[in-house]
């Protein structure tokens, strides 16, 4: 039985799609547009499909952005000779709200996973292997500590090697506010391995 007309049923039924949406999220998301005023909604809907058209990647990192290159390729004052290479874009809006990285990034737009079918040939491998020719002193592998992750950073340490250029690994460990006895034995692991002296 359906409770709702077909329009409010399908607009539920579309943002429901959405990742992280579930039923209730998306009937609470569909009552809301239908409240909002008409000039709102049309707003919202224009900007989701004007950024659907003009966003796409940058031509030198790989990012989403809406210009050729991205603002931070395009920043002379950043270290272009360090290159941070993450799986997507929130990763790398994670380690700019750090304010402590002047490099430069490079996005994957995923991680190796044999598991789901994806190979070196479906993330941005080839195009971080061409901004390679370039003077690079480091490149910095900033995967998740997933399987998927460490499988990435391995293969792209291998690449990458022979080449001459210094590859880093992030450290990974107890994170801050953690209590030991909650956390895992490889976490703490790596913390060990990966500890600094102060």
């Amino acid at each position: 039985m359906d409770y709702y007309s077909s329009q409010i049923s399908k607009l539920i039924e579309e943002l429901s799609s959405l990742p992280g949406i579930g039923s209730k999220s998306a009937q609470r998301l569909a009552f809301h547009i239908l409240n909002m005023p008409i000039e709102h909604v049309e707003k919202l809907s224009s900007t989701i499909v004007e950024a659907r058209k003009n966003v796409t990647y940058c031509k030198t990192c790989c990012t989403l952005t809406d210009h050729e290159q991205c603002p931070i390729c395009r920043n002379e004052g950043r270290d272009h000779k360090t290159i941070m290479v993450v799986e997507d874009t929130r990763d790398l809006a994670a380690y700019e709200k750090t304010n402590k990285y002047d490099g430069v990034y490079h996005v994957l737009h995923g991680a190796i996973s044999p598991m789901l079918g994806i190979g070196p040939g479906d993330i941005k491998l080839k195009e971080l292997m061409q901004r390679l020719q370039e003077e690079v002193n480091e490149v910095i592998i900033a995967t998740n500590s997933s399987l998927e992750g460490e499988t990435t950073a391995m293969y792209i340490s291998k690449l990458i090697k022979p080449t001459g250029i210094k590859v880093s690994r992030i450290a990974s460990g107890v994170p801050v506010g953690g209590d030991l006895e909650y956390i895992d034995e490889m976490t703490l692991l790596r913390a060990l391995e990966g500890r600094v002296e102060l």
